[in-house]
């Protein structure tokens, strides 16, 4: 890890800890503005996409790599851009996935204090220093988020989203949770928050557990091209890019 990257990581551990002095917290505001123009400008021209979350520790060759890998590429193949967080094990089949059917792929990386290295499987990508501002981007240019096995970092992107259209702060754009095996105890956990009244039971309605690629692809047609009247497949060009702002596609 270099130090400048030691120096980042230390600077958010202490804005963490508590009140620090106001130049030492407006300071922090201005790095959390800078790295959100970072990331609006680096996914401005993304096109609508669809978010893949899952664990960054499972090689090609893996059963998760392989059926993540077939599961985006059928999703590139109905003209959403994949967009993942960057790194390897299912990022990386995701976004291998959409190249090898010629669609996009664009990727969200975090910088950790173990590096995590964009994948080479990505059109465009953009290096974020803090979870909050990643999370964000993942969820603001896709119209709907597949979750296979994963780690905590996996769950809270899945329950961030998941709680977001529950309170209805986003659409309600299709959520599949990928691998009832997998799952099974989430499954049963969700089950039991219904049966205790901590969800209401139409909430199970906002997503879809699933071992079938065909099945998740008709459920993000279904909710996404039919519901919002989308045309993904057509070139994706609501904005242009201004050259006076060094934008380009």
């Amino acid at each position: 890890m270099d130090n400048k990257i030691k120096e980042e990581v230390k600077a958010e551990i202490k804005f963490l800890e508590g009140p620090q002095s106001r130049w030492e917290e407006f300071k922090f505001i201005i790095k959390v503005l800078v790295e959100f123009v970072k990331g609006l400008r680096a996914l401005h021209f993304a096109g609508p996409c669809v978010t893949v979350f899952g664990s960054a520790r499972f090689k090609d060759g893996h059963p998760y790599y392989d059926i993540t890998e077939e599961l985006s590429g059928k999703i590139a193949q109905m003209g959403f851009t994949i967009m993942t967080g960057g790194g390897p094990g299912i990022m990386e089949a995701a976004n291998k996935g959409a190249k090898a059917v010629g669609g996009r792929s664009v990727g969200c990386n975090i910088v950790l204090a173990t590096e995590q290295w964009p994948n080479p499987y990505l059109d465009k990508w953009v290096n974020i220093r803090y979870f909050f501002i990643r999370k964000t981007l993942l969820l603001k240019y896709s119209y709907a988020f597949v979750v296979m096995p994963g780690g905590f970092g996996t769950l809270d992107e899945y329950f961030e989203a998941l709680t977001l259209i529950q309170t209805k702060k986003i659409s309600s754009f299709p959520i599949v949770v990928f691998d009832t095996v997998f799952h099974k105890h989430i499954i049963e956990h969700v089950e039991k928050m219904k049966s205790e009244g901590t969800i209401s039971s139409t909430d199970t309605n906002l997503f879809l557990f699933t071992d079938s690629v065909e099945e998740a692809i008709t459920y993000i047609r279904e909710n996404t091209i039919r519901q919002f009247n989308l045309q993904p497949e057509k070139v994706y060009k609501p904005y242009r890019p201004f050259k006076w702002l060094f934008e380009r596609r």
